[in-house]
């Protein structure tokens, strides 16, 4: 065996390429990018407004007696009335919502009231709960004086055998 180096190829350059890549092909590259991009935007942006004036000229006539429709029903103004639209309908405004429903929820767990008066129940702020519950500890269900392990199943009756004369 000999310890000699060869070269990877006949050019003696270690086996890789030394020259760099052409900046006019990276060049042309990006320029076709651009220019793709751009017939992409505009065919899709001209499939749009194809479909919206379709779509406006399909939308059904407003009702006659309607005095201030606007011209476009699916943009609705704010000052619209809103018992035109009929029932169910969608939200307004959900933020404001949630925030009613959640503090109406707070203020449940958190102050005193009657669940029902006639039978005495009662309802405490949660944190006042959890006070007791610290002091006095949980219930504990009371333990036989015998110390006898809880009844056994009985064992289901066994199946008669039926044979045929």
């Amino acid at each position: 065996m000999s310890n000699e180096i060869h070269p990877a190829n006949s050019n003696g350059n270690g086996g890789y390429e030394r020259s760099d890549i052409g900046v006019a092909g990276v060049l042309y590259f990006l320029l076709g990018l651009f220019v793709a991009g751009l017939l992409i935007f505009f065919l899709v942006d001209g499939i749009y407004s194809y479909l919206n004036k379709r779509s406006e000229a399909e939308q059904s006539p407003v009702k006659p007696l309607v005095t201030n429709a606007p011209a476009d029903t699916r943009l609705i103004p704010k000052d619209y009335p809103q018992d035109a639209f009929p029932n169910p309908k969608l939200e307004e405004d959900e933020r404001g919502q949630l925030n009613g429903i959640r503090l109406k929820e707070e203020q449940t767990l958190s102050t005193y009231d009657y669940i029902d008066k006639n039978a005495g129940t009662v309802r405490i702020p949660i944190d006042r709960a959890m006070d007791l519950i610290a002091q006095r500890g949980l219930p504990v269900r009371a333990q036989s004086a015998t110390g006898e392990a809880p009844a056994q199943p009985k064992p289901a009756p066994e199946k008669k055998k039926v044979t045929k004369k």
